[in-house]
């Protein structure tokens, strides 16, 4: 999720689902009749001032930004989340047994990606100007440690199940593999998108593959550790019709890749499409990745994920059906309506869901991310042109100036 450009996004943290929105995030208990949690990043602490902080965002370190969340995350537990919000704070949560903040740390530039360290003991923290922090878990008063950096802006990172390596993607279309705890020491680099990468994941069941989606409009699937490239699909939809002219040679970028808690189902998402496409993982097959079936949805999705059982529950940008959940039977994908779970948590979700402003739901996360191209070749043949047009012009222009002056030349003359 990029900075002051997010949109509405869902995860789980164990049974709670987790829906964030400008300054907002609920968690509503999926099983239980429980009490929700809501929580407005405008009433939290303000950060403290930090010297340390550099300014290259535009704001001075006691700049409490729009208090927007940018960006969550959940331990592979189930048992904390932490969110980072525009007025610069990491904020930490625990959810058992009940929910409440336990910590108010302040970050040194806005970010763009967070995640948990397998063993629960830090997050790692990317933001716009490349860096990622690490903040310790069990020390909730210790300031974010520098761990690393890009030279440009990271938009997506994540660990192997062991915590031996951080994996992060940036906006130079670079994806680099490092250990975690001697970030200088890169392992590899997993080089071939075209366009920024925009999401990482490393699939629950097979911990030496990933997945990478960007905004050339691709998914591709690596080995990590030696950086080769096993697959790569593309996922250009003829329905996402450009916008303008300028927009014809953009692609929809790939903004969500989640897959199935058992690691066999991976759903991919793009931006402006109202299609999720369905994968499987096969490790035995000699087709690590292979394409299972297209989802047709009444609109373009805001976000979705997996719950602990599978089901696929997808955010809509609609009055009517905002959550809708899909379950996987007898080999497709179909819609289930009559879930229990699905009525409880929209039931608690959507008063504060029609409180937000539709702009709020469905700002881009990608759009000025795109890199303009240039054809140089084809600007310097068309000025070329235009000279040796201009040069033939001109030169007729003299020639007949030349026939003229000859003919008052000849007239004087025989007078």
């Amino acid at each position: 999720m990029i900075d002051a450009t997010v949109m509405a996004t869902v995860g789980f943290c164990g049974e709670w689902l987790i829906l964030t929105c400008d300054t907002k995030f609920l968690a509503v208990h999926s099983k239980q009749s429980r009490e929700p949690f809501v929580f407005d990043c405008c009433t939290a602490e303000k950060k403290r001032k930090d010297t340390k902080a550099d300014n290259s965002d535009g704001a001075t370190s006691e700049d409490t930004g729009g208090d927007r969340v940018l960006a969550f995350a959940v331990s592979p537990s189930g048992k904390l989340l932490a969110l980072t919000d525009d007025s610069k704070r990491l904020l930490l949560f625990q959810c058992q047994p009940s929910w409440r903040c336990i910590s108010t740390r302040g970050v040194v530039r806005r970010c763009t990606s967070l995640v948990f360290s397998r063993a629960e003991d830090e997050v790692l923290v990317a933001d716009k100007s490349g860096d990622v922090y690490s903040f310790s878990v069990e020390q909730l008063e210790k300031e974010g440690e520098l761990k690393m950096g890009h030279l440009s802006m990271v938009l997506a990172v994540t660990t192997c199940p062991n915590d031996k390596y951080i994996i992060t993607a940036d906006r130079d279309e670079k994806i680099r593999v490092s250990h975690l705890r001697a970030p200088y020491d890169i392992q590899s680099f997993c080089l071939g998108h075209q366009q920024f990468v925009s999401a990482l994941l490393v699939p629950s069941g097979h911990p030496r593959w990933l997945l990478s989606g960007s905004g050339d409009g691709t998914m591709k699937l690596w080995e990590y550790l030696s950086g080769r490239q096993l697959q790569s699909w593309d996922l250009h939809q003829p329905e996402a019709s450009p916008d303008s002219e300028a927009d014809k040679d953009l692609k929809p970028a790939v903004c969500r890749i989640t897959s199935s808690p058992d690691g066999h189902h991976v759903a991919v998402q793009c931006e402006g499409v109202s299609t999720v496409l369905f994968f499987t993982l096969d490790q035995e097959g000699e087709e690590r990745l292979v394409p299972h079936s297209r989802l047709s949805l009444p609109c373009c999705p805001l976000d979705m994920t997996f719950d602990p059982e599978g089901r696929l529950w997808v955010l809509m940008d609609s009055s009517e059906a905002t959550l809708q959940i899909y379950r996987h039977r007898q080999n497709s994908w179909e819609r289930d309506v009559e879930s229990p779970d699905l009525t409880r948590v929209t039931e608690a979700f959507k008063p504060l869901w029609d409180t937000f402003e539709p702009s709020a739901r469905t700002t881009s996360r990608f759009e000025h991310l795109h890199k303009a191209t240039f054809d140089n070749v084809t600007v310097y043949l068309q000025k070329k042109q235009q000279r040796l047009e201009e040069q033939k012009r001109k030169m007729g222009q003299n020639a007949n100036g030349t026939k003229k002056a000859r003919k008052e030349t000849s007239g004087a003359s025989s007078s």
